[in-house]
């Protein structure tokens, strides 16, 4: 499994719930470019349209080989493919309060590109203070234990 693009920010910025794997509907000089490593998963979020879930704000860079067969947009909405019962429950949890869904990263399994994406509750400052010390001390201690042992 050979991760292409990683959202950094979302373990930070929400409490993941519930981890889906989704297909997603692209063209080939995509592919490509996404075989190239030019993707970007910063500001994306996922949305719910008329019973299916699409992709918003992710780049994928123009594949410059492809010529006039190249689209325009490297920021179109993309759709992710899911089996019915997922996206129903997605749209339960949704239509909830509090709950957004997000995507993690997009990878290659086998031959096929994938899209993780994620049910997500947003954290509030307090929340992200607490993971900040608690990251700086897990740091701080694994810093004293590699001196003690040099």
């Amino acid at each position: 499994m050979k991760a292409i693009a990683v959202n950094k920010s979302a373990s930070f910025e929400y409490f993941i719930e519930e981890r889906f794997e989704a297909g997603i509907v692209l063209e080939g000089s995509e592919v490509k470019s996404l075989r190239a490593g030019h993707a970007s998963l910063n500001e994306s979020f996922c949305e719910l349209r008329r019973g299916e879930i699409f992709l918003k704000n992710m780049h994928i860079a123009l594949y410059d080989k492809s010529g006039a067969f190249s689209t325009r947009d490297s920021r179109k909405d993309r759709k992710l493919l899911l089996h019915k019962r997922e996206i129903a429950k997605i749209a339960g949890k949704v239509n909830e309060k509090g709950y957004t869904l997000v995507p993690l990263k997009v990878y290659f399994k086998e031959a096929l590109v994938k899209v993780e994406i994620a049910l997500c509750r947003g954290k509030h400052a307090y929340d992200k203070k607490r993971a900040i010390a608690e990251r700086d001390r897990k740091r701080e201690t694994d810093r004293a234990v590699k001196e003690y042992f040099k």
